[in-house]
């Protein structure tokens, strides 16, 4: 058996006078752990072996090494820097821990993310994402979330953004701001924000290769290269997707070009540009009613299909972050540009299926830019970090609309140019009263218009332009309480001015619809730390919102057409809670630092352990006193949702156990709570192992029970048995993937 060990470890090392490696210690144990009784070999891998008799007493030295780039942030530094400054929910999710498993979609990337709840619509990247209810009418192109690439907004000019527009594979790792904690970065949404931080060459492999696959024909992958030579470093990506997909007209393929280059102009000064390119092709199968999702929800809807729906577009942007900075201030200028083609087939209504949506074909065209200062200066004695900053962004959309007659396009029924604007004055400033306590103080004032020119008159010209202003204030505070563990509070205003899909009604009124900016006022109480085994984030929040965007129709004109509600309330709480159950499991446990689970100053566990990590999500939405819905739920999200994996972890790479999403009662899919769909349990298991360098593997079963479920709904007024409002998901799945880095 040893013999077998050595000659693994000898085909994999991939340098002949290189140490031991983590793929080494795995392929020396990989034949013997096969068997049941095999698992006692990782006891004698040889990072674990016993020391001899004679051994020097171990010296560790650490210091803060300046981060290798200054317009990309190490992960641990950002975490620090956002635990010191942040008195609220944020989170950074290290994308080393979802490659563990299928890595293709945003619901892959963010499953545990805390507070963020995400379920495609048909096991594709087009999601219903949410945080704190944003957006709860979404399941597609999404609303109430800023979503960034490095800082800089991939939402279009009017709000809306692109769940296709990222690829997780080339992240790092990605930050989580709840709520009114993206201040900091201009946003002002009920949401907040989410930030793709890119890899770069201080971090890439040269050359690193990614390939999956699994069930309905599903298939993907990546080649990427990094490195640095001089004061210029490079990365870049290229993915290629494609799947069947689990139900009929279902198919989605996408091809990611994704490529930064950074260059150091100075000892304090680096730009880095980045490149994006996306071509993405989506069959739409559509919602179905109760009885159809529970005899097959493997079909599509018959519309769907009679009519072609489909979603395909292609982007192109180019951005740029230039970074000055020294151990004091920093001053940092960023700009994009970013071009889609968007080529949309929906139904169309009404007589001779001239009205209605039917094709919709966009062009757009957005830029845009902040600058952002930074400063680290005392303040009255006292530690203290104020931010300013401006954002400015300009979108000009071409839409065009024609006929579609049973998947052609027919006539063109409309022809009109959408302008946004948006200008975002932002600052912050955190203020330590104490070494142990900080007052964070914020505010940030808006403006928003949109502007529709109807370019070719159907009769009476709809020309329109509407005008937004916002100030939105924060006030918090955060408190060490012990060494590792804070308690946060702050109280918000949030503007959320209305994008030209709320606007504009899909073959009811011609031209802008009058709608007001919806506003909330937010407070949040809550803790995050580690001690001991335990890493926790726990948030509770509740928000007034006034004028809320939802599209309850308006009778006798169109029953889609979006106005603004009454108050609504969203209170919930956001809980994550990681615990190593048992440590040293087949080797032996040294300290480690109990945020990481890593020994101090290496990238290394000490040792393995059985890893349990939940996360659960309580969401009370409903009216308050409304009307014509009183008190009633806000549908389209359970009103408990959890999530909990448990892992064994090796040193050596490997990992192995079962997972399970629960949604455990049922909900309603529409405003008037007429109809529910099913809580659910799904059962999942993942095994692989992750090396450092070298050849890493992932095995992933979902859904092992082959549960019928709604993964997520539609939400419309009022439903009945016989509306087609549930989106069906995946049915048992298998998937795998392999991976080489050198």
């Amino acid at each position: 058996m040893d013999l077998l060990c050595g000659i693994a470890q000898a085909a994999l090392t991939p340098q002949p006078d290189s140490g031991p490696s983590a793929g080494d210690s795995f392929m020396k144990s990989l034949p013997s752990f096969l068997p049941l009784t095999g698992l006692l070999a990782f006891s004698q891998l040889p990072a674990q072996t016993a020391a001899p008799s004679e051994t020097l007493p171990q010296v560790l030295v650490t210091a803060d090494a300046p981060d290798p780039s200054r317009t990309v942030p190490k992960l641990e530094t950002r975490r620090q820097e956002l635990a010191a400054t942040t008195p609220g929910g944020v989170a950074v999710v290290d994308a080393e821990e979802y490659k563990r498993g299928r890595a293709a979609t945003l619901k892959d990337a963010l499953d545990f993310a805390p507070g963020v709840f995400i379920q495609p619509r048909f096991g594709a990247e087009e999601s219903r994402v949410s945080i704190r209810g944003s957006g709860i009418q979404r399941t597609f192109h999404g609303r109430g979330i800023k979503l960034m690439q490095d800082g800089s907004p991939l939402n279009l000019a009017d709000g809306g953004f692109d769940m296709q527009a990222i690829e997780p594979l080339s992240a790092r790792y990605i930050e989580v701001y709840r709520g009114a904690n993206a201040l900091q970065f201009g946003s002002t949404t009920l949401g907040g924000a989410i930030n793709f931080v890119s890899m770069t060459g201080h971090e890439a492999s040269p050359f690193q290769t990614r390939f999956e696959m699994g069930s309905f024909g599903s298939y993907r992958g990546q080649i990427s290269s990094g490195g640095v030579s001089g004061a210029t470093d490079y990365y870049a990506s290229f993915t290629y997707n494609e799947t069947d997909g689990y139900r009929d007209h279902s198919r989605q393929d996408s091809q990611r070009f994704f490529a930064n280059i950074g260059q150091k102009l100075g000892e304090n000064l680096e730009t880095r540009f980045y490149l994006t390119y996306v071509l993405t092709d989506s069959q739409l199968p559509g919602s179905l009613t109760l009885r159809q999702l529970e005899r097959a929800p493997d079909q599509a809807n018959a519309a769907n299909v009679r009519f072609n729906q489909k979603r395909d577009f292609e982007l192109f942007r180019l951005a740029n972050r230039t970074t000055w900075s020294d151990d004091v201030h920093s001053l940092s200028l960023s700009t994009f540009w970013s071009w889609k083609d968007l080529d949309h087939p929906l139904i169309s209504f009404g007589p001779g299926l001239l009205l209605g949506p039917g094709v919709i074909d966009q062009l757009s065209n957005d830029l845009g830019l902040d600058l952002r200062y930074d400063s680290l200066a005392d303040l009255a004695g006292h530690r203290n970090h104020f931010t300013l900053g401006l954002g400015y962004v300009y979108g000009l959309t071409q839409d065009n609309r024609f006929a579609n007659l049973l998947g052609r396009r027919g006539p063109r029924t409309a022809e009109n140019q959408q302008q946004s604007t948006n200008v975002d004055l932002y600052l912050q400033d955190t203020l330590h009263l104490a070494d142990s306590l900080a007052l964070v103080l914020g505010a940030q004032g808006s403006y928003a218009n949109r502007d529709f020119d109807e370019q070719r008159v159907f009769g009476a010209d709809n020309s329109d332009r509407q005008e937004y202003w916002g100030f939105s204030p924060k006030l918090g505070l955060l408190w060490d309480a012990a060494p590792g563990t804070q308690i946060f509070f702050n109280a918000s205003r949030s503007f959320e001015p209305p994008s030209f899909g709320e606007l504009t009604a899909l073959g009811g009124t011609p031209g802008l619809i009058e709608l007001d900016a919806q506003r909330g006022t937010s407070i949040e109480f809550g803790t995050r730390g580690s001690a001991g085994r335990a890493r926790w984030d726990v948030a509770w929040y509740y928000t007034w919102l006034d004028n809320e965007l939802f599209a309850l129709g308006v009778p006798g004109v169109s029953a889609t057409q979006t106005i603004n509600a009454g108050r609504t309330i969203r209170h919930g709480i956001e809980a994550s809670l990681d615990f190593d159950l048992v440590r040293g499991v087949l080797t032996s446990w040294q300290d480690a630092s109990p945020a990481t689970g890593k020994q101090a100053g290496t990238d290394e566990r000490p040792g393995d352990r059985l890893f349990f990590r939940q996360f659960y999500l309580f969401n009370d939405f409903h009216f308050d006193g409304d009307k014509d819905f009183s008190n009633n739920e806000l549908p389209g999200i359970p009103r408990h949702f959890y999530r909990a994996e448990l892992l064994y972890e090796h040193p050596c790479g490997f990992y192995m156990g079962p997972n399970v999403e629960w949604a455990p009662q049922d909900y309603f899919v529409d405003l008037a709570n007429t109809l529910k769909a099913d809580g659910y349990a799904l059962l999942g298991f993942k095994v692989g192992y992750r090396a450092t360098k070298g050849l890493s593997f992932f095995l992933e079963a979902r859904n092992l029970t082959d549960k019928t479920y709604a993964a997520t709904t539609g939400v419309v007024t009022a439903a009945t048995p016989a509306s087609a409002v549930f989106f069906p998901g995946d049915g048992r799945a298998l998937y795998g993937g392999i991976e080489w880095k050198w």
